[in-house]
């Protein structure tokens, strides 16, 4: 199994910062696409940043020029570095990455997990 443990949520008023981790631990061979999501209260669960492998990103158009996404490939962990936010940004933040295991000789395993989640609260 792949393991993920998330940190740096919390409260903060609005226009100020955050920066989220997420790191991934386990018999990874490889990582593909690490990415954050967002749950609030009576909404979908929404995409909120992505990274590929080879450092691509891809934001929601409601934290384009806010939020920085980033990876260290050799700790297996992401970032999400939240800048000026606003309250409409409270939610429970999750990490979701896919990639490949290691198993028995040469053998992998594609895997898909998910971070326990973080609550970030927008508030003054």
């Amino acid at each position: 199994q792949v393991q993920l443990v998330e940190f740096g949520g919390g409260l903060v008023q609005p226009g100020g910062s955050l920066r989220l981790s997420c790191a991934a631990s386990g018999n990874i061979f490889s990582i593909n696409a690490m990415d954050w999501y967002r749950s609030a209260p009576g909404k979908q669960r929404e995409l909120v940043a992505a990274i590929a492998s080879g450092s691509s990103t891809n934001y929601a158009d409601s934290v384009k020029g806010r939020f920085t996404i980033s990876r260290d490939n050799a700790k297996n962990t992401v970032y999400l570095q939240m800048n000026n936010l606003k309250p409409e940004d409270t939610a429970v933040y999750y990490c979701f990455v896919d990639g490949e295991m290691a198993m028995s000789g040469s053998d992998r395993t594609v895997f898909h997990s998910w971070g326990q989640g973080t609550q970030v609260t927008v508030s003054s």
